[in-house]
C-alpha cells in the first residue's frame, strides 16, 4: 500500500501504558523457524513480478458484473485496461489473470518491475485526474472507493467508460474472492477461478512456516510518516491478519482497539515491550532508518529497540492483499522468524 499521502481514517484515541502492556508478540522456536533472531530484516518477495496464471487467457465478451457500488456493468473490450485503488492490489490481479499487456495505467502503489513503463494514474499519492485518464482511451477502469475522488470515477463513467468498483476492504479471507471478481469482470472466469486456487494454496503453505506455541512473540505494526507521525495498527487495518498468519499476536487487536490505527505514546510503546516492530519500508525511510527509529522515544527502550529486531517490507506490496500474498506471507515469516546465519 502505498501511504505516502493518503492514510487509512484515524481515531484518536489514548492508549494506556497498562493497555499496550497487551499488545505485541510472536511464536515459539521450531527447528527452520525461531523465535529469537535478532537486527533488522527488510524482507523481499523472491520475484516481485506476479506469475500469470496463463500467458494467453480467453476473454469471453462482452460481459455484464454488478459492481460494487451497485450498478450493473457492461464491459465490451478489455483491450486498454486502467486499474487504481490504494493498495495496487487491481493492478497486480490483472497482470496475474494474464492481462499485463492490456495494462494502459495503474496506481502508484503497483510499483512492481513489470509495470514501470505503464502509466501511473495516481502520481500524486492517490488521486486520480479524469483528464489524464481520458487521454489513455481506456476500455474498462477497474477502481474502488480506496482512491478517488469519487467525482473523477463518475465522470470517466459518464464519459461512457466502463467503470467497474470492487469492495475496498483487504482481507486474508477476502483474498480469493476479489481475484474472481477482478476476472469476472474482464471476461476470464476460468483463469480468475485457477488463480484463485493457486493463491490460496501459496497462503496455506506461507502459514505453515510460521511457529505455533503457546507463547507468541508480541508484533507491533508501525505507521510511521517521519518524526511526527507514529502509529499502531489495530483491527481491519490489514496488519492484523498479517500477523496472525504469522503465528504471532497483534498488538492494537491484543489491546482491544477498535480503530484500523490510532496514535501511540512512547511511555505506552515502552510499556507494550514487543519482541518485533513490522514496518513500511518507505515509513522507515521517512525517519532515517532504524537509527532513526531508535530515536523515537520509547523505541530503544523495547525488547525489538534493543535487539534491532525490526521487519519492513516493500510500501506497494505489505499490504496488497492479491494474488502475491502467499509470498508475501513467506517472506515475512522467513524475515520474522529465521535464525541469523
Amino acid at each position: 500500500m502505498n501511504v505516502k499521502t493518503a492514510f487509512p481514517r484515524v481515531a484518536t484515541v489514548t492508549i494506556t501504558a497498562t493497555t499496550l502492556c497487551l499488545l505485541v508478540a510472536c511464536a515459539g522456536p521450531e527447528p527452520a523457524l525461531s523465535s529469537q533472531t535478532v537486527g533488522p530484516r527488510t524482507a523481499v518477495l523472491r520475484d516481485p513480478d506476479p506469475e500469470p496464471i496463463t500467458s494467453s487467457p480467453a476473454a469471453q465478451l462482452p460481459v455484464t458484473v454488478r459492481s460494487f457500488d451497485g450498478t450493473d456493468v457492461t464491459v465490451t473490450d478489455t483491450s486498454r485496461i486502467v486499474a487504481a485503488d490504494q493498495y495496487g492490489t487491481l493492478t497486480t490481479t490483472v497482470y496475474a489473470l494474464g492481462l499485463g499487456d492490456n495494462l494502459v495505467g495503474r496506481d502508484s502503489s503497483a510499483e512492481f518491475p513489470a509495470v514501470a513503463d505503464v502509466v501511473d494514474v495516481t502520481p500524486g499519492g492517490h488521486s486520480m485526474s479524469a483528464e489524464g485518464i481520458l487521454a489513455l482511451d481506456p476500455t474498462v477502469v477497474l477502481t474502488d472507493t480506496s482512491i478517488g475522488p469519487r467525482a473523477v470515477q463518475e465522470q470517466l463513467r459518464a464519459a461512457g467508460i466502463p467503470v467497474v468498483y470492487f469492495d475496498p476492504s483487504r482481507t486474508l479471507d477476502g483474498v480469493s474472492a476479489q481475484i474472481q471478481a477482478v476476472a469476472d469482470a474482464l471476461g476470464v472466469s476460468a483463469e480468475g477461478e485457477s488463480l484463485a486456487a493457486r493463491t490460496a494454496e501459496e497462503i496455506a503453505r506461507a502459514r505453515e512456516l510460521a511457529p505455533r506455541g503457546e507463547n507468541p512473540v508480541k508484533i507491533a505494526f508501525l505507521y510511521m510518516r517521519g518524526p511526527a507521525i507514529k502509529m499502531l495498527a489495530g483491527p481491519g487495518s490489514g496488519a492484523d491478519e498479517l500477523v496472525e498468519a504469522l503465528g504471532a499476536e497483534d498488538a492494537g487487536t491484543a489491546a482491544g482497539l477498535t480503530a484500523q490505527f490510532v496514535p501511540v505514546t512512547s511511555e505506552a510503546l515502552i510499556a507494550a515491550g514487543p519482541d518485533v516492530i513490522l514496518m513500511m519500508t518507505g515509513g522507515l525511510d521517512s525517519i532515517g532508518g532504524v537509527e532513526g527509529l531508535e530515536q523515537i522515544p520509547g523505541i530503544a527502550q523495547t525488547p525489538a529497540g534493543r535487539s534491532q529486531r525490526i521487519v519492513d517490507m516493500a510500501d506497494g506490496v505489505i499490504l496488497s492483499f492479491g494474488p502475491n500474498t502467499g509470498k508475501v506471507l513467506d517472506a515475512l515469516a522467513r524475515a520474522v522468524y529465521e535464525p541469523a546465519t
